[in-house]
């Protein structure tokens, strides 16, 4: 879970470009989608907290949906009867739950994530696959980027199977092209639904949650297909405003509830995600 943290620098250095603040969401209804409940949320889990702790904190905090960590050897570590636990609670709670899995070697791996996919599948616990692969942390990334989204896109294009896809991508993809066409819409065409790393510590305003995601939000529209936006709770020493790890937990509900009322004429959003389950619980602590 900690290559994530990675992606800041990345981050940070287009910040610049992306952070501008975008026009207003587009209208409640685009393509079809129609706007989710007030503080809908969802939570990533990385760790293997006991199932019992877990569900109840998600149903505590209005969790309506768990992307539960999934070894690639699930099937043979003893860890499959956590998941059922977690999948019986949860069912009791009436959360769902979907697959979390990926590494950014699976841009170019396509049999190991497909090998991955199966073993989700196989437990028949999960919902759905939340994909976890960020394809700029790989060296191909620099040195062919066009291959790099290529390859990217051909793995969300063998992943379409029976568990709905919702993959986790930066704010700021709509900036690149793959071909002679958008990266995001390309990425949006092959996923049932993203969650946007739109990791700030602020709601509205310059470099806000709103402000690195409303390119996403509109695109989403357009296409008819959920965006989800994330708030991340990890203390980030590149980036100290790129989580609510300092601000703490009453700050961060007050700007997230900012954030669903600005989203209230967009069809697309899909409620928000907390990264992540265990510092999410700390903070509140």
């Amino acid at each position: 879970m900690w290559r994530r943290w990675r992606a800041w620098l990345v981050s940070v250095i287009l910040m610049t470009v992306a952070a501008l603040a975008l026009p207003g969401a587009s209208s409640a209804g685009s393509a079809g989608l129609t706007a989710v409940a007030a503080n809908t949320r969802a939570m990533w889990v990385w760790d293997d907290g006991p199932a019992a702790d877990v569900v109840t904190w998600a149903a505590r905090h209005g969790v309506t949906e768990i992307f539960v960590y999934v070894s690639p050897s699930i099937l043979t570590n003893g860890g499959l009867g956590r998941l059922q636990q977690i999948r019986q609670r949860a069912d009791s709670s009436k959360i769902k739950l979907r697959a979390l899995g990926g590494d950014s070697s699976w841009t170019t791996d396509h049999a190991t994530a497909l090998a991955w996919q199966k073993a989700v599948v196989t437990t028949g616990v999960f919902d759905g696959i939340h994909l976890d692969v960020e394809p700029y942390l790989t060296v191909g990334w620099t040195d062919d980027m066009q291959a790099a989204e290529r390859s990217y896109l051909e793995l969300l294009d063998k992943m379409r199977g029976k568990l709905s896809v919702e993959a986790d991508v930066p704010f700021w993809y709509g900036q690149y092209q793959v071909g002679t066409k958008n990266f995001a819409d390309e990425v949006l065409k092959r996923v049932n639904a993203v969650t946007v790393m739109s990791y700030r510590d602020t709601a509205v305003g310059p470099n806000s949650i709103l402000a690195v995601s409303q390119d996403w939000l509109t695109r989403g529209a357009a296409a008819g297909k959920r965006v989800r936006l994330g708030a991340e709770t990890v203390p980030l020493a590149d980036c100290g405003n790129c989580t609510f790890y300092e601000e703490g937990a009453a700050v961060m509900y007050r700007e997230l509830a900012k954030v669903d009322a600005g989203t209230r004429q967009s069809g697309a959003f899909g409620g928000i995600a907390i990264h992540w389950y265990g510092s999410w619980r700390a903070l509140s602590s």
